[in-house]
């Protein structure tokens, strides 16, 4: 263990840039730290080339636009206001698009370095349709394993099982949704949360293992389907770690944060699957289309790209909202772990439908 000082900042990990997100001071070292850039590229690097059939250089590029589009995306979120309807990267992730309600501000989008698109709703009318769906949840049945915000589309997403179209389309209109304004995908998933695994750490909680999130201050944030409060906790190597102190699944969201007790010291690390740590430098937000790697106990580090963001996925257990989707592959025991962009914290594991040999969502 390593008991260094520690100092605290404020990190949103439970679901960065949604509505719903849980905020807990993370750990940083007071020490000196090289250039975590730097350190972050030399183990995903080698997780892109594998997981997006990129070269290494074609990787840190990659890297490198990412970490541009992220603060120049919110920007021009915040610059354009009502009239912002979303941000994306390009699925070879050299460009990033940003779509408007109103023509005029192309040129300031241009300005900026990215490229418009003219779109009819907006962001917040994208959210408003998609949070008339989830206020339905309890409506849907089990053909419909989720919908989404997809801004690429300017529309809202609702997965429907082989045969399901009509089903999905008729509870979809049924809340009073414009037809233009909602597209039916025909899916084969079939989510469910990953009680049964470990990420970046294994930890484990009631009668399954679950993968530690992220540090923060007095313990680490995990998904909150690996236990409800009261939980008892304990580590990697079965000794006493501590108790779950907060959960909430299902419902807006799925996290939860574990108090852990005087043996265990939190650190500003996630651990690959290298058997590398990877330093966690903050938790700016990143853009659809840009890369992602996940890291569980189970299968290890993977890697994939934002697809969607303000996901509900209805569980057998509930409606889940407030949530990302991406095309990394997960399975079961890579539940809770932590999902970086470069160095920058994103949110933790909640569910998956497939698996790492096949493929799959999470």
């Amino acid at each position: 263990m390593d008991h260094r000082r520690v100092i605290a900042s404020v990190v949103a990990v439970a679901a960065v840039g949604t509505a719903t997100a849980v905020t807990l001071p993370a750990i940083a070292s007071s020490q000196p730290q090289p250039d975590p850039s730097a350190r972050a590229d030399s183990v995903l690097v080698s997780a892109l080339r594998r997981d997006l059939n990129l070269s290494d250089e074609q990787a840190r590029a990659r890297l490198r636009t990412e970490r541009w589009a992220s603060p120049t995306g919110e920007r021009l979120r915040r610059q354009l206001g009502a009239r912002y309807a979303g941000a994306w990267l390009s699925a070879t992730g050299d460009r990033l698009t940003v779509a408007v309600t109103d023509p005029r501000l192309a040129d300031p989008v241009r300005a900026a370095g990215a490229e418009p698109k003219i779109v009819t709703r907006s962001a917040g009318d994208l959210d408003t349709l998609k949070g008339d769906l989830d206020r339905r949840a309890g409506t849907v049945g089990d053909d419909v394993p989720g919908w989404y915000v997809d801004v690429a589309t300017n529309s809202v997403v609702v997965l429907a099982k082989p045969r399901a179209r009509a089903a999905a389309a008729r509870w979809a209109a049924a809340g009073g949704a414009p037809a233009d304004a909602v597209r039916v995908v025909e899916s084969a998933e079939n989510p469910r949360p990953l009680f049964d695994v470990r990420g970046g750490d294994a930890f484990f909680a009631g009668r399954g293992r679950c993968s530690i999130g992220f540090s923060v201050v007095g313990g680490f944030v995990t998904a909150g389907h690996c236990g409800p409060v009261g939980t008892q906790a304990a580590g990697f190597n079965r000794a006493a770690q501590g108790q779950v102190a907060a959960s909430v699944f299902p419902g807006a969201g799925d996290f939860g944060f574990v108090r852990v007790n005087a043996d265990w010291t939190p650190r500003s690390v996630v651990n690959t699957s290298t058997g590398g740590e990877v330093p966690v430098a903050g938790s700016a937000e990143a853009p659809v289309g840009a890369s992602i790697c996940r890291t569980g106990s189970t299968t290890g580090t993977r890697c994939g790209v934002i697809a969607a963001k303000n996901a509900t996925v209805n569980y057998a257990e509930g409606a889940v909202s407030g949530l990302t989707r991406t095309d990394v592959c997960a399975e079961p025991g890579d539940s809770g772990g932590s999902w970086l962009s470069g160095d920058q914290a994103q949110g933790v594991t909640s569910g998956g439908s497939g698996d790492c040999t096949s493929g799959g969502v999470t």
